[in-house]
């Protein structure tokens, strides 16, 4: 703890297990190693441990990494992060610990916020510490997965799951979305965006691991629904209609709607009440308009409406998200970082 008025980064444990994938141990490191607050601090300090004394740890690769800190680390994690690895052994084959992994895990004080990637998962769910809750993994290991571990609510539909104190991604690069999804919970959308600009990658990717899942081919000729997201996005404060969106394609709603869930993976109507919730994020970061004003630019209308979407979508009124994130004052009031629920 800190005391009052003091900053402290909030600090980020990645566990690198041995078989761990290179990218994905990268991942957290790249994204929670760069944001800064208004006076150039590290919003976040990000450490890699193991759960051995320092010394190499291997990847699926032609290569070790050397890991200079111990399992002791996790006791001082706010965010302990537990990527991808191809040697989880028993906790893979059986859903069963390590006593090893077992006792590091052990290190963990109650509270601290716990993310996996891909894999990572099967360590979390091992632990008993999914049981009950919604979680994802990769949608080729989901029905393992699922089998494993019964009393887990799987979801292989989706990037991630944000259940709060516990957070789970589907593979490889599911874990960017992930951390910059923590980021733009701990300090708002745009520290988060300015990242994924930095990362040159989309700030939200749109829909989920279906439009990634094997299918056959589609035929080449057949038209995609970019031009009317594009169309859309520029008038989100508009009232737009499904079949408005789909004369832009020139299609039936029918054929646009199927059409857009196979490229999407969410339906026309989920996609864009996505993004006027971040329309609405940005405008009550980013400026000082009345929420009726905010309301309408982002294309709910009514303070009423938008607030009912904002408290579905974010667990919080439109009220207390500006409160905490305008102009980054969540970082500076939370000292490292601000936990919406």
């Amino acid at each position: 703890m800190t005391s009052a008025g003091e900053f402290r980064p909030h600090r980020v444990a990645v566990l690198a297990l041995d078989g761990l994938l290179p990218f994905e141990l990268g991942i957290p490191h790249r994204i929670f190693g760069r944001p800064r607050d208004a006076r150039n601090r590290h919003l976040y300090e990000v450490v890699t441990c193991s759960i051995r004394p320092p010394g190499p740890v291997e990847t699926d690769a032609d290569f070790a990494v050397y890991v200079a800190h111990g399992p002791e680390t996790l006791a001082t994690a706010d965010t302990v992060i537990v990527p991808a690895s191809y040697e989880l052994g028993p906790v893979y084959e059986e859903g069963r610990l390590t006593d090893e992994l077992a006792a590091a895990l052990a290190h963990i004080r109650p509270g601290t916020r716990l993310a996996a990637i891909c894999t990572g998962g099967y360590v979390l769910a091992a632990a008993g510490l999914l049981d009950g809750r919604p979680a994802t993994t990769h949608w080729v290991d989901a029905e393992r997965f699922q089998r494993i571990f019964p009393k887990v609510r799987v979801d292989a539909d989706v990037l991630f799951i944000d259940d709060g104190d516990v957070l789970t991604s589907a593979g490889v690069a599911a874990g960017i979305d992930l951390c910059l999804h923590m980021v733009r919970r701990d300090f708002g959308t745009a520290i988060a965006n300015e990242i994924a600009r930095m990362t040159v990658v989309p700030p939200h990717r749109d829909g989920g691991q279906a439009q990634y899942i094997h299918r056959p081919v589609p035929d080449p000729q057949l038209a995609t629904t970019t031009a009317a997201r594009a169309w859309a996005l520029g008038r989100l404060h508009e009232p737009i209609q499904l079949r408005d969106m789909a004369e832009q394609e020139a299609m039936s709603v029918r054929t646009f709607t199927r059409r857009f869930r196979e490229e999407v993976g969410v339906s026309p109507g989920q996609w864009l009440t996505q993004q006027r919730v971040e329309r609405a994020r940005h405008l009550l970061e980013s400026t000082d308009l009345p929420m009726d004003r905010v309301a309408r630019e982002s294309g709910f209308g009514t303070a009423q409406s938008m607030r009912q979407h904002l408290q579905a979508a974010l667990g919080v009124t439109p009220t207390a998200y500006r409160r905490t994130f305008r102009a980054g004052g969540g970082a500076e009031r939370h000292g490292g970082v601000g936990v919406l629920r």
